[in-house]
């Protein structure tokens, strides 16, 4: 069982990572789509109960962030995995002017994700942490 948690500032490529990488194994819980945190919580615990492997597509850019997802999954007995973004606030802001009008994050948001982002550590209970850096030819993967 696993729980995996995307780290990383809006546009950074996420979600794409997802689909290419999770789409067919993993539940996608994503504040987005799920709009408050109660449906988000009702939906992970949906997915500890039935051991459902989940990743979280949301920036989690702090260590307070990340735990709400932490802490209930290792409860469960679940391997908890991060996978840290690595981009920077110039290559998101440029990646998100050329999203739809329906996807644009204001700027003012992704600079504030940028300033209270805190990579993710093995002390937060990570069992493994991967960088994903996003290049013209794809998604390069390496453990931290």
């Amino acid at each position: 069982m696993e729980a995996i948690i995307f780290c990383g500032l809006q546009a950074s490529g996420k979600s794409s990572f997802y689909l290419d990488q999770f789409f067919r194994t993993h539940i996608r819980i994503n504040l987005d789509m799920l709009k408050t945190r109660n449906r988000e919580r009702i939906l992970i615990q949906a997915c500890i109960e039935a051991k459902q492997p989940f990743v979280v597509d949301n920036t989690n850019p702090t260590v307070a962030d990340r735990a709400r997802y932490i802490a209930p999954s290792l409860d469960a007995g679940f391997n908890v995995v991060a996978y840290h973004f690595d981009a920077s606030l110039s290559e998101c802001l440029e990646r998100n002017a050329i999203r739809s009008e329906e996807e644009l994050i204001p700027e003012r948001g992704l600079r504030g994700t940028s300033a209270r982002f805190e990579g993710p550590t093995p002390g937060e209970g990570f069992e493994r942490i991967h960088v994903v850096t996003l290049t013209p030819n794809g998604f390069v993967v390496r453990e931290n």
